[in-house]
């Protein structure tokens, strides 16, 4: 099984862009969205330091409040 967390982009530098999600930041790839206009501010789901696609600040949320119900679930 596969997991992409959404992550807000906070900065970009070329094809790499810092991310942060829940108080955790990352150093994200945007090679797999080229031709995708990603600024800061933006939300990408990410897998295994790849962003995948650009999503909407309300598909952030939901798929947060979703992994937060699989961990208190797991609990």
């Amino acid at each position: 099984m596969c997991l992409a967390i959404p992550m807000k982009v906070i900065a970009i530098k070329g094809f790499n862009a810092t991310c942060e999600a829940k108080g955790v930041s990352r150093e994200v790839s945007l090679h797999l969205v080229q031709g995708l206009e990603v600024k800061v501010g933006d939300y990408v789901m990410v897998h295994v330091g790849y962003a995948l696609q650009v999503i909407t600040y309300d598909e952030a949320q939901v798929t947060w409040e979703m992994l937060d119900q699989v961990i208190a679930y797991d609990a």
